[in-house]
């Protein structure tokens, strides 16, 4: 019979991960803490990992995150007497080519966007740092002078010793074998020693995290590969306190290792370990070297640093790492379980264990991360990223990138096809360029007569780019069809739904059927949770419309903080409806021509819905839109899109009616304004700040985040979202700093040429004491252009075309 003890929070795995939170945790006061590990700390895929510490990503608060790692490591061994072997050195990475000197450039931009520092410095001084490189082909370097290394093994331990002086326990050797669940709860996790009844579980399993998570009930899409790196002999002479050394064009990392060199990389094609269940038993072992499948990197390390022919190979190591459907880490609330959280995936753990322990110790004690970590959480994933068929090929064509040069709005190019519009076989023959959003294959531009229907990305001028403007002009001067089938959409009904979502939203949700609303979903901060469009279709029944990939994010919000949902009950209905949206100002034209209900605009003016017969195809018209002109959402029972599509497009020919894709609504979206979710507004921002106060209704009766809200109104927001047209016509993506004499004062957020206007529009965050006369910079890859602040929508700040 086995032992029942009682902890608050039990923690799945003894890597740096696990240990992180724990350590975390107890420093926020939280004492009763487990920590289960099956074999021994840091076994699995932290003893052997490389130890790089880099601070850089694409998105600003993950950024922040690994900066609070470094913080974190610089404090550590002082902390708790234990030796980290810490080498702050800084880290250097190459660029060998003119576009990735553009990369390089775009990364310093961002990087000064974000407050990190970092530099671009000459090959010679590249060399300087790192005496050992050849600066052949080397266009120039850039420096982030508080990256390093670090021992896997001894900051785990350290971070291990910080949770027990805190009153953490951590037992190895404790195999989890299973779960006691009920009312959506974990109650016992059962080791072979012992079952512990908890009040909070969280998986951090590492490459154990999907198998802990079947057991559990709960989606973790996460997997192994393989991944190798060698260890030289001894170099002589060997140069001390040398950064790490990228070289993206040759695909390799480099490490000072004890007089020698790690010497590491991401080839094409590696293998998975464990793709039929990772093998339980599996500790501090490595897998059989495969020197084949290194010789390509190591020719091409041997290229930028020659004596690597010269001295020996100590050992090739090839040990497995911990990897995602997406290549990001797996952060979270599982949206299955109302007290469990995951932690899983990360590719670059040592990098990460400081700040993500901190960021999930947060979640865990206080609701949310301080940071929006929106890109690595659990829910960004569906149930198809949690198949073999799915994230095994994803993820080895996403390590075989790593290095590889990714201009924006790059697409994979396997695992496709999985979710397919009524529409897909149609608009592929007519020379539709697919992407891929939460599985979906969606059209992101239509290629022209005679050219190609692939997309070339490029950090200046894309292939699409000429196309894309043709589609916004017929947007803006004619009328068009857009495939948006990919909307996830839900139905809330019951009798106390109108009661619900009076709550949950911060507008007036109590208007007649046949309203149309677009309203915000806020937490108790006032932060963004959901941007959502909501039709009232009866008393109590709400149509829901949000983005493709943030379905299960949002249902999940609903679900937690539904007042009741014994009698208001939310049902997804994605797949039973298609959506075209019939846009431009002869839209009212051919709707007309195909329907005899009336589609005046007295009849069916802006903002509301209305059932309509479409030829014979029954349709849920919303008289709302994305682009900023005329036009109407049509969502229709899936069997009758073909044909409703058929009909549209016969009756638009004499107009020229043309389909449009995805990228030209960015474009669209951009020029009139409209904000999207995770970008632009995200659980960071306010409605005030979001310049979306109108939509805020505080005399409703008491709502969620209506406190917040009203001392934000009453004091004033503290920043704001700005748009911004660019003087020349350079390339930006978001992530781009906002200057003004030499000083940054924020970030770019969105950002896409706006081809009605002929200039580049970006959106961003101000303080408000910044908010001064409307002449600002913006930098471009290094180049600071000349930037006009605009206070209102560029493009019919009136709303005249819209509701016309």
């Amino acid at each position: 019979m086995t032992d029942t003890r009682h902890a608050e929070i039990v923690i799945i795995g003894g890597g740096i991960i696990g240990c992180a939170i724990a350590y975390h945790l107890t420093r926020m006061g939280r004492r009763d803490v487990v920590v289960l590990e099956k074999s021994g700390l840091t076994h699995g895929a932290t003893w052997h990992a490389a130890g790089l510490v880099g601070q850089l990503r694409s998105s600003r608060n993950t950024t922040r995150m690994l900066q609070r790692s470094v913080a974190l490591y610089d404090r550590l061994e002082a902390e708790t007497g234990q030796a980290i072997d810490w080498k702050k050195v800084g880290s250097l990475r190459l660029a060998c080519s003119r576009e990735r000197l553009l990369e390089l450039k775009r990364s310093a931009t961002m990087a000064k966007s974000f407050g990190l520092e970092m530099e671009l410095i000459s090959p010679a001084e590249a060399q300087k740092l790192f005496p050992i490189m050849s600066t052949d082909e080397v266009l120039a370097a850039a420096y982030i002078p508080s990256d390093g290394y670090i021992d896997p093994a001894s900051v785990t331990q350290a971070l291990a010793k910080g949770a027990r002086d805190g009153g953490a326990t951590i037992l190895q050797g404790q195999r989890v074998e299973g779960f006691d669940i009920d009312n959506r709860r974990v109650k016992r996790v059962h080791t072979q020693d012992a079952s512990y009844a908890c009040e909070t579980i969280v998986n951090a399993a590492g490459m154990w995290g999907r198998e802990i998570g079947r057991m559990m009930g709960v989606a973790v899409p996460v997997l192994a590969l393989e991944h190798q790196y060698l260890i030289t002999e001894p170099i002589p002479d060997m140069p001390k306190d040398m950064p790490t050394l990228r070289d993206p064009d040759k695909r390799v990392y480099y490490k000072p290792e004890v007089r020698g060199l790690v010497v590491g990389g991401y080839e094409d094609d590696t293998l998975p370990f464990g793709d039929a269940g990772v093998p339980r038993d599996f500790g501090r072992e490595l897998l059989a070297g495969n020197f084949d499948r290194f010789e390509p990197l190591a020719a091409l390390a041997a290229e930028r640093t020659p004596v690597v022919n010269e001295v020996g190979v100590r050992e090739l190591i090839n040990g497995p790492i911990p990897y995602s459907a997406d290549g990001d880490f797996v952060m979270g609330k599982a949206p299955e379980l109302d007290n469990c959280f995951v932690a899983a995936g990360f590719l670059y753990g040592i990098a990460a264990g400081g700040g993500a322990g901190q960021m999930m110790a947060e979640w865990i004690t206080e609701g949310e991360p301080s940071l929006d970590l929106w890109p690595l959480d659990i829910r960004r994933f569906a149930p198809h990223h949690n198949t073999r068929a799915f994230m095994y090929p994803r993820a080895v064509e996403h390590y075989g990138r790593h290095y590889k040069l990714q201009a924006p709005g790059g697409e994979s190019g396997v695992a496709r096809g999985l979710r397919r519009s009524p529409l897909h076989g149609i608009l592929r023959s007519k020379s539709a360029v697919f992407g891929s959003k939460a599985g979906w294959e969606r059209p992101n531009w239509f290629a022209p007569p005679g050219t190609d229907a692939v997309e070339k990305p490029s950090y200046e001028r894309p292939n699409w780019f000429d196309a894309v403007a043709e589609e916004h002009r017929v947007v803006r001067g004619g009328v068009a069809l857009i495939d948006q089938t990919s909307f996830a959409k839900f139905e809330l009904s019951g009798p106390n739904a109108l009661e619900s979502l009076q709550y949950l939203a911060v507008s007036q949700m109590d208007r007649p059927p046949g309203s149309v609303i677009y309203t915000q979903l806020c937490n108790a901060r006032g932060g963004i949770e959901a941007d959502l469009t909501i039709c009232r279709l009866a008393e109590q029944r709400f149509y829901i419309v949000t983005g493709s990939a943030f379905g299960l994010h949002d249902s999940h919000w609903i679900q937690r903080h539904i007042p009741d949902l014994q009698t208001a009950r939310l049902s997804e209905v994605t797949s039973a409806y298609a959506v075209i949206n019939l846009c431009g100002p002869l839209a009212r034209e051919v709707l007309r021509a195909v329907s005899d209900d009336d589609v005046s605009n007295a009849a069916f003016p802006f903002a509301t819905c209305r059932h309509i017969t479409v030829g014979s195809a029954p349709v849920l018209a919303l008289r709302i839109g994305y682009v900023g002109e005329l036009g109407w959402e049509l969502h229709v029972p899936s069997e009758f899109a073909a044909y409703l599509y058929e009909a549209l497009a016969a009756a638009g020919a004499a107009h020229g009616i043309r389909d449009v894709g995805y990228r030209a609504i960015d474009t669209l979206r951009m020029e009139k304004g409209y904000l999207y979710w995770s970008a632009d507004i995200t659980p960071d921002y306010n409605p005030y700040e979001a310049g979306l106060g109108g939509r805020v209704v505080l005399n409703k009766g008491e709502f969620l985040g209506r406190g917040a809200l009203q001392r934000v109104k009453t004091e004033g927001p503290r920043r704001r979202l700005c748009t911004f047209s660019l003087e020349r016509p350079v390339a930006v993506y978001g992530g781009e700093a906002i200057l003004r004499d030499g000083h940054v004062l924020g970030v770019t957020c969105s950002a896409n040429f706006g081809h009605s206007v002929g200039k580049p529009i970006a959106f961003g965050y101000l303080a408000s004491e910044d908010i001064t006369g409307d002449d600002y910079q913006i930098e471009s890859f290094g180049e600071a252009v000349p930037a006009r602040r605009h206070e209102q929508a560029l493009y019919d700040p009136d709303m005249s075309r819209l509701k016309a």
